[in-house]
């Protein structure tokens, strides 16, 4: 997510506590703040997808989601 956004969203945030936000930047708060989650959370997945465990002996075992096994 660009800078520019994120600047944005604290704008909008720190206007909502100080005044009050028309409702058109409700909907622009609310589409931000979307897109930041959305943002972070594709981060976080493809992190994920490249983490591996490392046992005590020194195997590594790809790191899969709750419930899945990985293909021996």
């Amino acid at each position: 997510m660009e800078q520019k956004k994120i600047d944005r969203i604290n704008e909008l945030a720190h206007k909502a506590k100080a005044e009050g936000l028309t409702d058109e930047e409700k909907v622009e708060r609310a589409a931000l703040r979307q897109e930041y989650i959305n943002a972070v959370t594709g981060n976080l997945k493809a992190q994920l997808d490249n983490t591996y465990i490392m046992d005590k002996h020194g195997n590594k075992t790809k790191l899969t989601r709750w419930g899945e096994r990985e293909p021996k």
